[in-house]
């Protein structure tokens, strides 16, 4: 018996959309964890991904945009163009497919916030009433839809069409990051608050959300949305996601609302595994496999009652930095293995070297399955201090996990679990190089890492070496070169 009914993982594929085909593949790794909830983030500012008939520039225009930077200009300096959709038949397919494998797909349709994709689309929608285009860049965006009556039945007849096609009893709203610039500003909106007596543009919101939630319910559906929907009160059977840490899911469930657990950083896996210096692109705070094994799905400020509104948790996938199936599979895994671990096994039988040990083989079936999963927990560090005096270098190595023995060699060849054993820091010659690799049960469990020891190479540091300027202001990227479009880029810290 699992100990949490709700075991899940998000999938961005607004901001890079992913194939029919990957999504599938997606669906199996999750039910291969026993992971059953896939919350798939459908809409947003950057693109809207799911084929409404009764609105056909949902898909013909809010599903493209240009891409920022030198991406958006092919080689004979024509635009390009980015995006795509998912056609009702595709995804009735997609349904069936995760139905067979025991996993609920639960859709998010972004209001009132992240909605600059449907505006482009239908500008009447908005509150200026002009055509942004979905947005090119990341980020927080202004773009609300209005609060008209009209713009109340779009987003009915969305959901109506949205209800055909998936079963989930839940119906994600999002909710988040509604910028109220445009409401603040518009004449209008302001207008209908005083008409309904709504004291502010928070209040506003929350009577967004509840009109809302009122059709969802009298369709048989839950209303859930991220955590800031409980601003300005909160509809009396929504369910909170709380992404801004734990404090929105200890509030709602104390208030006696289910809750469900997403907070970043802790499974928001769009954060790096390691600070490796090879990392490719992403959130530079570092969401290792023990951090994630360590996350404890019960907040411990709830008491019996308000424990039992815990559904379970989620890890987040946000597509700014993972525009291709392999870095969505990279960033995943292994450490949905470990989410997944805590999610199913009692708190009490939760050990991080037995896990550990288990991995092993998991990640033998990764590689039989052709899983490109992050080797990174095990990735032996090669730290290289060099004594010109002495004419040496001293050499520490490590693994982030701190699991298995680690081997190397000073001649170039192939670690082996034959070749000298580390144990304790060393001084080696300052010349040549050193290969090394961690080994369990006899494999090896990520690749070999090197380093020249030659006094010139020791001197060197690569751009991912040198420390950040600001390591705790604002929020640390490694961002990806423009070029080449489709193939693996460099990454840079920023």
């Amino acid at each position: 018996m699992p100990r949490f009914q709700w075991r899940g993982a998000h999938l961005d594929v607004s901001r890079s959309f992913m194939p029919k085909e990957f999504v599938k593949k997606y669906i199996d790794l999750l039910a291969l964890h026993k992971l059953n909830r896939f919350h798939w983030h459908l809409t947003d500012d950057q693109g809207w991904r799911i084929e409404i008939k009764r609105y056909p520039k949902l898909t013909a225009v809010g599903a493209w945009r240009r891409p920022a930077g030198r991406a958006g200009t092919d080689a004979s300096g024509k635009p390009t163009r980015y995006g795509g959709y998912y056609t009702q038949e595709q995804i009735r397919e997609i349904v069936a497919y995760a139905q067979a494998r025991y996993v609920t797909i639960m859709p998010e349709i972004e209001m009132p916030g992240h909605a600059q994709a449907a505006i482009a689309a239908y500008p009447e929608l908005g509150v200026t009433g002009k055509n942004p285009g979905a947005s090119h860049d990341w980020g927080v965006h202004t773009y609300l839809y209005n609060v008209e009556d009209s713009t109340f039945i779009f987003l009915q007849n969305v959901l109506d069409e949205v209800m055909e096609l998936f079963p989930s009893r839940y119906i994600h709203i999002g909710g988040d990051e509604a910028a109220k610039d445009q409401w603040q500003a518009s004449a209008r909106v302001q207008a209908r608050m005083r008409k309904l007596g709504v004291a502010n543009e928070a209040a506003m919101q929350a009577w967004f959300i509840k009109r809302i939630e009122t059709f969802l319910a009298a369709h048989g559906r839950k209303l859930i949305g991220w955590d800031e929907i409980l601003e300005g009160g909160l509809p009396p059977q929504a369910t909170v996601m709380s992404w801004r840490g734990s404090k929105g899911a200890i509030e709602a469930a104390q208030q006696g609302h289910d809750v469900v657990l997403s907070p970043d950083p802790d499974l928001y896996l769009n954060n790096l595994p390691s600070d490796l210096p090879d990392e490719p692109a992403g959130r530079a705070h570092v969401v290792s496999l023990q951090n994630v094994y360590a996350f404890d799905p019960m907040p411990k400020e709830l008491g019996a009652s308000a424990a039992k509104h815990v559904l379970g948790a989620q890890a987040n996938l946000w597509g700014e930095y993972l525009p291709t199936d392999a870095s969505v599979t990279y960033a995943t895994y292994p450490r949905a293995a470990a989410l997944a671990e805590v999610l199913w096994s009692p708190a009490a039988s939760h050990d991080w070297y037995g896990f550990l040990d288990r991995l092993v083989a998991q990640q033998a079936r990764y590689r039989m399955l052709g899983i490109g999963y992050s080797h990174s927990a095990f990735t032996v560090r090669i730290d290289a201090d060099f004594k010109p005096a002495a004419g040496n270098v001293a050499i520490t190595l490590s693994n982030q996990a701190g699991f298995g023995t680690i081997h190397y060699t000073l001649d170039g060849s192939e670690p082996t679990p034959q070749s000298p054993r580390y144990t304790a820091p060393f001084n080696a010659p300052a010349r040549g190089s050193i290969r090394a690799s961690a080994f369990a049960q006899a494999q090896a469990l990520a690749d070999a890492r090197s380093r020249a020891l030659d006094p010139v190479a020791l001197r060197h540091k690569r751009v991912a070496e040198l420390a950040l300027c600001n390591p705790t202001g604002g929020v640390q990227l490694r961002l990806p070169d423009d070029r080449p479009a489709n193939d693996h880029r460099a990454a840079y810290p920023v």
